[in-house]
């Protein structure tokens, strides 16, 4: 079967068909690094790490380009607040980025360009767009030029619209446009700005629009038409609008599919920051795992809008709970015959078994997660009768492979040695796991013979240990008490 995705811009789903045999180029916009990432940031940064992976499994050779916004207006203004130069704001913004998604376990991009190292690219990208007549320099005399928004007849089709019909913010200004919807592609240096803040340029001293880093970032490492341009709903209008139609304007293909991941509610209520409901990375991890951000983050369909509360958390939690019990408990019983990890840095190439069927028909279309995780849990059910019975071991490592290949492939299994945390935290709930599983096994064998007094004595003896154990369908699940 074939890989088929959303395309934002026909609004219909296509087949991926890459523009080079067993390759796929994709670029995601990535953070304008102003300040801390909230969940928004990682929910898209999730989706595409998914999407890779499925890429990976699925036998491509994958170029991952993020970039990094480090110039913009909001930078210079939030680096004077906060009391340091632009650029050290930016490169701190810039690790809590990278340090909210090595969290996660998304994979790290191929190139992870800034937009202040190719400002020579953005220059000849302008240049381009002026010799086609498809940009001016300010009208006022000042070193801003912009892009001619009525020169592009397509202007408008991402989003399905037209100019004519597109409305203006109260208060905008013309200053040295023709009209008040074209846009900045190089905005000229202020007094009050840092000169470090700017760079020469045919049409004087500045730096460039927020639009046009994209485009020549993109093009220089994915060429002028590449497969997949990806990003969160929000950037649809007008950035991705914008760099579709200079992209185009100045001759080039540019993407084939546009891919958006849908937005995020906080309690009902779209996260932003004038209703203060942003939910904040170093915050997230303070409360729940990484683990159980990531698989909240993923188990929904990616282009659903995603209502984040502390409930949904928990549910999410429980689910993932479920997950680790049976692995933990597989693996202890298969001891030496566990089966080895998958890998993804070898794009599972080593892999001992294939995802069902059905588990890749459901990413095959549209990268449907929630189809997915449906065939997880019913290979889990299915593990967990062989548990039971204590019987097939082969069948039982087979199943342990399956599950695990396809968790890794959504960037969720808990057995990954990403979330074991230390090696001595690892080597402790090893040991945890195999005493509780031991006394476990000898009170389930009480129960069974009736014995309630003695199965009684071993919940209680763990419990005076400060380790609660809880009888679940599937066996048993512990967790640490209190104190």
């Amino acid at each position: 079967m074939t890989i088929s995705l959303y395309n934002t811009a026909s609004r219909t789903t296509e087949e991926l068909r890459p523009v080079n045999d067993g390759q796929v180029g994709i670029y995601v916009c990535g953070a304008t690094v102003q300040g801390e990432p909230h969940i928004g940031h990682l929910r898209s940064a999730s989706v595409f790490d998914t999407l890779r992976r499925w890429l990976l499994y699925s036998g491509y050779r994958v170029t991952m380009v993020r970039n990094v916004t480090d110039i913009d207006d909001k930078i210079l203004s939030k680096s004077i607040e906060e009391g340091r130069e632009w650029f050290a704001h930016a490169y701190k913004y810039e690790r809590a980025f990278t340090d909210a998604y090595d969290a996660l376990d998304v994979l790290p991009p191929s190139s992870e360009p800034r937009a202040t190292g190719h400002i020579t690219e953005m220059i000849e990208l302008i240049s381009r767009l002026i010799e086609a007549g498809h940009a001016y320099p300010a009208q006022d005399g000042s070193a801003d030029v912009y892009f001619d928004a009525a020169s592009w007849s397509e202007y408008g089709a991402l989003t399905n619209q037209k100019l004519e019909d597109m409305e203006l913010s109260e208060g905008t200004e013309l200053r040295g446009k023709r009209d008040a919807r074209d846009f900045a592609l190089w905005k000229a240096h202020k007094d009050t700005e840092p000169i470090t803040a700017s760079w020469p340029s045919p049409w004087g001293r500045g730096r460039p629009g927020w639009h046009i880093e994209c485009s020549a970032m993109s093009t220089k490492y994915l060429g002028s038409n590449f497969d997949i341009h990806g990003g969160g709903l929000d950037l649809r209008f007008p950035h991705h609008e914008n760099e579709l139609a200079q992209s185009r304007a100045a001759g080039d293909q540019f993407a084939n599919i546009w891919m958006h991941s849908g937005l995020l509610n906080v309690g009902g209520d779209k996260m932003s920051k004038s209703l203060g409901n942003s939910v904040f990375a170093s915050d997230l991890f303070d409360t729940f795992s990484p683990l159980a951000v990531r698989y909240f983050l993923t188990g929904a369909s990616y282009r659903s809008i995603l209502d984040f509360s502390n409930e949904a958390m928990e549910r999410s939690a429980a689910s993932l709970e479920r997950l680790q019990n049976f692995l933990q408990r597989a693996r202890q019983e298969l001891g030496a015959d566990a089966p080895a990890l998958p890998d993804v840095s070898d794009s599972y190439a080593g892999r001992s078994v294939d995802v069902p069927a059905e588990f890749a028909a459901a990413l095959d279309d549209d990268l449907g997660v929630p189809r997915a995780l449906s065939v997880v849990f019913a290979s889990v059910s299915e593990g967990a009768k062989l548990l039971d019975s204590g019987s097939d071991r082969a069948e039982l490592a087979r199943i342990v492979a399956e599950v695990e290949l396809m968790l890794d492939i959504l960037g969720v299994n808990p057995s990954a040695e990403v979330w074991a945390g230390s090696a001595a935290d690892a080597k402790a709930e090893s040991a945890l796991d195999s005493l509780v599983a031991t006394m476990a096994k000898r009170r389930a064998e009480a129960k069974a013979e009736k014995d309630f007094a003695t199965a009684d004595a071993l919940r209680d003896e763990l419990a005076a240990a400060g380790v609660i154990i809880e009888d679940t369908a599937d066996g048993y699940r512990y967790h640490l008490g209190e104190g």
